[in-house]
């Protein structure tokens, strides 16, 4: 979806969802204090870096090793699973910083260890959902989400984002995936881990959107394992 395309979505919905970001917001400080938006940086189209927005989910840590878990509140799970969290992000479509339909974006710390073919991901503008997300978001692996997002931008077009965006209607009606298995998203994996590889069994006909899933070899190295940062002394949260 072209910026044009972008802009026809984004501001119409940020309109309409003006008093519906003014409750939350209202509801958030109330129930966590302020900073009432969450900031983060992520590496945006040619590895540009920006700052996302988010509705806060969590509270403030209680004591240094405090898990992340227990820090989201009762509103913060309920944002999380209406995705009501991402509401701000309209904002970052508009700035031009990310698209509706794309790549999510990911963590600086994430991206230095793509190979360069998982670099291809960032060719595009990351969007508010894309063909990863509505086939499983953090419920599948991180190699298996980058090849889905790559067989994306191989394969876009105004008639696929249109069929992306009608099933996240469906995803966010029927929300699942939102955080992998045990409630923990899935970080990258190690050397020796095998490499989920989303590929199509045949050729793609016109029109078709494959999807299914192999595990087997190719030009997509693993990724090692996630770098561990220390937290900032505010309210982190999740990557996704």
């Amino acid at each position: 979806m072209k910026r044009g395309g972008d802009l026809a979505v984004a501001v119409p919905a940020g309109i309409v969802a003006i008093p519906l970001v003014l409750l939350i917001a209202l509801l958030v400080r109330a129930t966590m204090g302020g900073p009432v938006v969450f900031r983060q940086v992520r590496t945006g189209r040619d590895g540009a870096e920006f700052e996302i927005l988010k509705f806060r989910t969590m509270r403030d840590r209680r004591f240094p090793d405090e898990e992340d878990a227990p820090r989201i509140t009762r509103l913060g799970r309920l944002l999380r699973a209406t995705s009501l969290d991402e509401l701000p992000q309209l904002w970052n479509v508009l700035r031009g910083d990310m698209g509706v339909i794309g790549p999510r974006p990911t963590l600086p710390e994430q991206v230095v260890h793509y190979s360069p073919r998982q670099r291809g991901r960032l060719a595009v503008r990351p969007g508010l959902t894309g063909w990863a997300q509505i086939q499983g978001r953090n419920s599948i692996s991180w190699p298996e989400r980058i090849e889905l997002d790559l067989w994306y931008i191989e394969h876009r077009s105004l008639r696929l984002d249109l069929r992306i965006l009608l099933r996240t209607v469906g995803v966010l009606l029927r929300p699942a995936g939102i955080t992998g298995a045990g409630g923990v998203n899935p970080g990258f994996p190690a050397p020796s881990e095998p490499v989920l590889r989303a590929v199509p069994t045949t050729a793609p006909h016109p029109g078709t959107v494959p999807a299914q899933v192999h595990r087997q070899g190719g030009p997509v190295t693993p990724l090692p394992a996630r770098t561990r940062y220390p937290q900032p002394a505010a309210a982190a949260e999740e990557a996704s």
